[in-house]
């Protein structure tokens, strides 16, 4: 599906499930697509409404030029919201993705009642090293930051025992449009939610892997513990992508989270 007019966007979206159910949407991650959630949406009870979506510069969305602030792709999720008639939706969001649930939260809380937000953080690495990132793509391609993320995303177990599911991410990263990866760095760099996040109050699962190389559990259980009530989850053995290693388990939280909240 193409939702048009989105910030003069016409972003990609998928849906399934049932339209008259309590909508879940999902966010994913710098460098991805939305299906990096489809074994995860498999899941999930049919009687939600689950709402992927590629964000813009990624999957079948469109590449405007970069770099692009954290408050346009904030705002492509909630233009998106309101073309589909979204209200109150748990909002599931994976590092960048999780930046984008929580900004989302803090902007338009009629939009969400609650969020996921999984190996992500209110703020994610320093300026410095993310302008020595965007410099290697810049001059290299993001060829010359693929082994490094792979080792980041990934426990040592999933390179060993299924070296499928990394090479299905490395060729989901090769083939992201550049600008859309170098936009999206700068979005990242240049965002602190510390302040917004902490004003946040609403129910909240934090998500984290114990082997993720981008977003140590640390950062991900300080950042839950911004908003009150969040809880925090730790999925052991799982690198930067539960959704994609440990679908199974993943999926299980969130829906323990849903019912817990009555959106089941």
């Amino acid at each position: 599906m193409i939702i048009p007019d989105v910030n003069d966007l016409n972003l990609y979206v998928v849906e399934s499930g049932s339209q008259d159910g309590p909508a879940v949407v999902f966010a994913h991650a710098l460098g991805s697509d939305l299906t990096m959630w489809d074994a995860v949406v498999a899941k999930l009870p049919q009687s939600l409404r689950l709402i992927r979506m590629d964000m813009r510069g990624h999957g079948k969305s469109p590449c405007p030029d970069d770099p692009y602030p954290m408050g346009d792709l904030v705002g492509d999720a909630a233009r998106c919201l309101d073309r589909l008639g979204v209200k109150d939706c748990v909002f599931v969001g994976l590092s960048i993705g999780g930046i984008i649930a929580q900004g989302l939260a803090a902007e338009r809380l009629d939009l969400v009642r609650g969020l996921v937000i999984s190996n992500t953080a209110a703020k994610i690495g320093t300026p410095a090293i993310w302008a020595n990132r965007i410099k290697a793509v810049r001059e290299g391609g993001i060829d010359a930051v693929i082994d490094a993320n792979m080792q980041r995303w990934f426990s040592r177990a999933t390179h060993r025992d299924h070296p499928e599911i990394v090479e299905t991410a490395r060729i989901r990263l090769r083939t992201t449009p550049l600008a859309g990866y170098l936009g999206c760095m700068a979005a990242v760099a240049d965002t602190d939610l510390y302040e917004s996040t902490a004003r946040l109050r609403l129910p909240t699962l934090a998500i984290a892997g114990s082997e993720d190389g981008s977003i140590p559990a640390d950062l991900v259980r300080e950042t839950a513990g911004l908003i009150p009530g969040a809880r925090f989850r730790l999925i052991r053995g799982a690198g930067h992508m539960p959704p994609v290693e440990n679908p199974d388990e993943f999926a299980r939280l969130l829906s323990e989270f849903l019912i817990s909240i009555g959106h089941i």
